[in-house]
Order: C-alpha cells, then structure tokens, then sequence
C-alpha cells in the first residue's frame, strides 16, 4: 500500500509533501483479492467499515478472508497504526461487522476475543504516526462529544521540550478572566475575548482578520463560539450567546451579522421569559450547541434568592433563529409522581440554569446536558425534594427535546455544587464489549462514568449518609451518590491531621480557623454555627471537564483541593436581595476560601492534581500534583500543586496539554505515566481549555487563553493585568 504522509517543511507559504511507503498485512491480501467481487453486506457497522478500510485499498481486500474476532483486532488495530482515522468506537463497529460478516472459528490456543487488544496504539518508535485530515479545532470539545483528542502528533514526548512561544494575541482588555476556547476552521481562528468581541484571526501568525463587537460593556465571561458549516444554499456561520440574552449569527467569512437570522442576526432569549424579572442575570456564557441545522443554548441566571427567570434549554433554527423546541429542566414530579420540589417549590423558580457545556452524540441522535444547582445555592427549606433534574446529566432527543434518561449527581443542593462539566463521550471495554459512555466530573471531585444509552452508571453507585443541616426547616438530603469506581479525585473532608504545615505559624492559623468553622465530612453543609466544606465551592472538578485518549482508554481530569468557609445566619425580614426577594436565611461568607494568612490554602498539599482514570476498569492509571508556586518553590516547598479552572487536552504525541492553575504555568505530561515533559511561564493564569492544530505553515501549535484569576485571586495567587492569547510551536 503507497501511503501519503505530509511532513511538511515551510518554504514561504508552499508546503512540499514527501512520500513515505508503508506495507501493512492488507497489502499481501491484495494478491488474490479480486477473486471476489467487493461488496459488503449490509448491517451495522456497514458504513464505518467503508470509509475508515477504503481508504488506501478497495472493498476487496475485506471481502478476500475469513478471520477469527481476534485477528481481525489485530489487523484493524495495524491499519489505525498507519493512518487510519477512526475513534476507538468506530474501530469497535469495524471489528464487530467484520467478525460478524468475515469471521472464521477461533484457532486452538489463540487469545480469547474477550480481552480486548491494548498494544495495538503505537509504532515501533513509541509515536504514533500523525493522522491526515481532522487537524482542525471545529468545536470547544475538539468533536461533538468533547474527546478533547488530537490525532496530531508532529510534537510528541521526543520533541516536545523544544516547545517555544509562536505568537500571542493581545485583546487589550486588562484583569479579568478569560475562559475562552478558540476554534480554528478552515484556516481562520475564531475566539471570544472576555468582553464578547468575536474576533477572527490567522492562526498562523495571530493577525487581526475581523472584529464584531457584541456591544455587552463589561460582560461577564464568554468561554468561546460555535461554528456551523452550512449547506449549499447557506454560508458558514459563527453564533454564540451574550451577557444580554442574545443570540449572534455571523458570516464565518466576514464577520457581519446575517441579516436572515432572527432580527438581523439576533434573537432575543430573553422575550417571553425574563419579562417579569427584568433586573435578575440571564446570559449565555458557554458556546452554544450545533446539532445537524440547530443551535441549542442554556442560561445563566440568578443562584439566588429562590424567583427568577426558568432555565429552559432551547433549540434554534440556524437558518432563520426560529425556535424549534423547549426543554425545562425543572421537573415537577419523579416518576413514582412524588414532588421534587415540594408542594409549591417549583413556583416562580429560578432556573435551575444551563449555564455548563453540552455535548452531542451525533450517531444516536442525543444532546447531552449537564444542569446546574437549585436556587438559592444554600438554603433549600422552600424546596423539599430531591429538585429534579438539578445537579444532573440529562439526555435528549437532540431533535425534538424529548427527555431519554437522567442522571442526578447531587440531591437537593445546598452546596452550590453545579453540574457544569461537558459530558465527555468516550468508549469503557467491559467483557471484551465496547460500551458506549459519558465522562462527568462534579465538584465533588467525583468521577461518574455512565452508559450513554441509558445513564446507569457503569461501575456502580452507592448511595452514602451525609451530615444533615442544623438550618430551621431545612430537609437535606440523607444520603449523596459516590462512585464505587474511581476514588474520589479531590479531598472532600477535612481533620486536624490534614491540615497544612508550611509554617508554624500557618499551622496555627489554620488550626484556629478549622475549630471555628469544623468539618464533619463528605457534604458537610454550611451550618449555623459554622463549617468548612471540602471541596469549596469552586470544586474538585469544575466547567472544565475531561480529556479522554481513546488508544490508552485514560480519562485525564484535574481536580482542586482546597475549601470554603461560612455559616448560616437569619436574613432580615423582606430583606431584598439582587432586587428580587429576601430569604429567611442567608450564607455569611460561603465564597470565602479556607485559606491561611499568605492565602495558601490550610489543608495540606497537594492542591491541584492531574489525574489519568483507566476508563475500561475504573482505576487509577496515575495521579500527580499539577502546578506548583515560585514563592514556595524558592523556599524548598516543592509540587505543592495548584488549584485551577479550565481543563486538559490529549494528543498523538501521547501529550497532555493543560493550564488551568492559577500559579500561570502551561504544562505538556506525557499521557502514558503523568510524567511532566515541559513547562513555560504564562504571562497571566491560563485558567481555560488549549487547542491544538496544524496550520497553513505545515506547524502544529498549541494555543491557550490567560488573563485574570478570577474566582480563584484569593488563594495563593496576586493576579495579573493582562488578557492574552499565546501560541506555541516547534522551532
């Protein structure tokens, strides 16, 4: 078989492929092949085959053989190795149809098909070889499902220390954060800055193309856009949701609004749903949704006191912003008909909001959502019940809305324990069988795998005692969800022995500070006398989610481990909060971080960690304490970690690419032991998620977002006035 591999070397702008020769087993099929006329038979899988095995040879070289389960692993295992591109539930599907359609008996003493075939991920230097095609970065996910994998592989754990600054791109906009995650498609970069400018830019080099402006002033946060490819009678669209309740349809080409969408090139989210609270917060801060000619957006809106906006998700025509559908996520009734939400506590709700990113399975038609906490975040004696389908993953019909199943992480929320994760799409092999299955990290620092199909969760869930509230009226939830598999990934307690020991006069701070505000384990509420909660209300795991590598089978997640301190106190009677209402209690101090006098956190390290969850067993590959900070390490004080926002990236090079933590570090881990492979300085905390793609120029880059700390200035950090995108490549 002739293989094309472009290994390309900048000369100006003209790229010069070379030719490699590769010679895999289909090759000496190919002899005899024709003797049987290529057609496949139909049945599921059919499709797949076709395009990932036809690529390099035709339909005959599958029909010549019959082979047993396992060979024909081996052989589908050899051609990905060579450069075909295919998820690792698209090779599942081609060794089934192929076993099913093309098998033989298996060979006395051979493996059995059951155990499924790990060694088949790398070439015989360790790399694997870069994949053509899908060297894009067309959603904040890298795909539909939020893999967050590159097939990309021209830097790798050989090169990778050579890492150095390409470019950087400065939004001007100074001290606040920025979250963003910037696509790049078809040759142009599209990103959002914190103020809500879309701008597009040459991902070569960083140069201003165009700018829209959203005209939102300060804004919030906008963590990126979404791209829309359109059709043979529609241009490609950018579209993305403001701080002001709308949603923007661009021309991806020149940046103007497109007048045929909505109200030239806006609609209104807010008409018809926040008319009687026009002062409460309804904003779209994630990238909205693209499934088939839909755009499909979730919102913000306010966690507290009780009233307020609902938090419909809704789906959009792109052609015309015609709303198509209506899902609400506060469900009134479980299934047995009892209330969730009490007699009367689902009236004039608000929320519960959307405000986290969703993901797509685009082969069973579903929208994956994760929902945020009830409101008010703390107090919930007006809403006895479990207050469905808060705190929970639910699945759609992407086409019509419809409810397939839920999933809730967190009962009756008076934690602010948002559900905010993309649900990673991502295959676990059980019994020699592919699962079809979803990542979701929680602010528990709980790691939920569970069937896609059906939300049950893989590896089991058991359903603990947690301590109760001391609040008047207040009817926690006995018991919260845990994961048999894995552990938790964040410490979710807090005692005496774990407390921090950098000094002694830290120790005694952070002493003093536990006993007026105790711990009394896994969801200790915030108490009328007091308490610390672990993990704060910032996580363990946060809106940043996963990665998932899908040869290793490694979901990569970073968790921080630090908490909040606070109590509960009466609210003065009809006090209005936000303009909407008063509560009769209110949390005292619930933001604040347990930190010590220098603003480290009191418990002891590590604080931000980074860690690799065997998908097919549930178990801990490795686990390492990501980020570390220059004061610390100057006094001896080494790999404390850090905590952090924004989440990681997986690539061929067997890499993991991740920011997040608030000491302003960018970090490269080799994927298959958690070993960290190159470090640089950011100008600022890249608290966002990077990207990866192969420009123009034959380089692949790196790219990732920094600007201020944000929620998390107050622990371990001074913050910087900057907000940057920078770029890096191979010299």
């Amino acid at each position: 078989m002739l293989r094309v591999v472009v290994q390309a070397q900048k000369t100006g702008r003209v790229l010069r492929p070379r030719l490699a020769w590769g010679i895999t087993l289909a090759c000496f099929q190919a002899a005899f092949a024709f003797a049987q006329a290529p057609v496949l038979p139909d049945g599921p899988g059919r499709a797949v085959v076709e395009r990932m095995c036809t690529r390099c040879h035709g339909l005959s070289v599958v029909t010549a053989t019959r082979r047993p389960r396992d060979e024909w692993q081996d052989v589908v295992g050899n051609m990905v190795r060579r450069g075909a591109s295919g998820s690792t539930e698209d090779v599942a599907q081609v060794v089934q149809y192929l076993a099913t359609h093309f098998g033989a008996a298996e060979k006395p003493n051979t493996r059995s098909a059951a155990v499924p075939k790990r060694q088949l991920t790398v070439t015989k230097s360790g790399l694997r070889e870069q994949v053509p095609g899908q060297t894009d970065w067309r959603v904040f996910g890298h795909d539909p499902g939020a893999m967050r994998y590159s097939p990309l592989a021209q830097i790798n754990t050989q090169n990778v220390a050579k890492l150095a600054p390409a470019w950087t791109f400065d939004t001007g906009e100074r001290g606040r954060p920025f979250e963003g995650t910037p696509l790049v498609v078809n040759n142009t970069m599209y990103l959002m800055t914190p103020s809500q400018h879309v701008v597009a830019l040459e991902p070569e080099t960083g140069r201003e193309l165009w700018n829209f402006d959203a005209h939102v002033g300060k804004g919030s946060v906008g963590r990126g856009v979404s791209f829309w490819p359109g059709d043979k009678k529609t241009g490609s669209r950018i579209v993305f949701g403001t701080d002001k309740a709308q949603l923007i349809a661009l021309d991806a080409k020149t940046g103007e609004p497109v007048k045929e969408f909505g109200n030239d090139g806006v609609v209104d989210l807010g008409s018809g749903v926040t008319d009687r609270y026009p002062h409460a917060r309804y904003a779209i801060t994630s990238p909205p949704v693209i499934y088939r000619d839909l755009v499909i957006v979730g919102p913000e809106v306010p966690e507290g006191p009780s009233h307020g906006p609902p938090g419909y998700a809704r789906a959009f025509s792109m052609r015309t912003g015609k709303l198509v559908w209506r899902f609400d996520p506060l469900q009134h009734f479980d299934a047995s008909g009892k209330p969730t939400w009490g007699p009367e506590g689902w009236k004039d709700r608000a929320g519960p909001g959307l405000w986290g990113f969703g993901t797509v399975d685009l082969q069973n038609g579903l929208i994956f959502l994760p929902v945020g906490n009830p409101a008010d975040s703390f107090y919930g004696a007006d809403r006895p019940g479990e207050n469905l389908y808060a705190n929970s993953v639910v699945a759609l019909d992407a086409a019509t809305g419809k409810l397939r199943w839920f999933y809730q992480m967190v009962h009756h929320d008076i934690f602010d324990y948002d559900v905010a994760a993309p649900p990673a799409l991502i295959t676990v092999v059980r019994n020699g069988r592919s699962v079809p299955a979803i990542a979701e990290i929680t602010k528990m620092g709980l790691l939920f795998i569970l069937d896609r199909r059906t939300g049950k969760p893989i590896f089991g869930v058991q359903e603990r005692a947690v301590p109760t509230s001391d609040v008047p009226g207040e009817k926690s939830w006995p018991t919260q969800p845990f994961p048999l598999k894995p552990p938790p990934l964040a410490r979710n307690s807090m005692s005496a022995p774990d407390l921090s020991t950098l000094s002694p006069e830290n120790s005694k701070f952070c002493a003093d500070l536990l006993r007026k505000y105790p711990n009394e384990g896994p969801y200790t509420p915030f108490l009328l006398h007091g308490s610390t909660v672990f993990p704060s209300t910032m996580g363990g795991g946060n809106w940043g989610g996963v990665a998932f590598d899908p040869h290793l089978h490694f979901v990569f997640v970073n968790t921080s481990s630090f908490g909040s301190i606070g109590r509960m106190v009466k609210a003065a009677p009809g006090a209005p909060v936000d303009g909407i209402g008063g509560m009769p209690y209110r949390n005292e101090g619930g933001y604040e971080r347990f930190v010590d006098q220098d603003h480290y956190p009191c418990n002891r390290p590590p604080w931000g960690e980074l860690t690799a969850v065997n998908a097919d067993t549930g178990d801990i590959a490795w686990r390492v304490p990501l980020g570390s900070y220059d004061e610390l390490e100057r006094r001896g004080i080494k790999r404390t970690g850090a905590p952090g926002i924004g989440g990681p990236i997986a690539t061929a090079g067997q890499l993991v690419f991740i920011g997040a933590t608030n000491d302003s570090h960018f970090h490269a881990i080799d994927s298959r032991t958690g070993k960290e492979l190159w470090t640089a300085k950011l100008d600022a905390p890249g608290e966002a998620t990077p990207i990866t793609y192969l420009g123009r120029d034959g380089k692949q880059y790196v790219v990732i977002a920094s600007g201020s700390a944000g929620h998390l200035r107050s622990v371990g950090h001074d913050g910087e006035d900057v907000d940057l995108l920078t770029a890096f490549a191979l010299p």
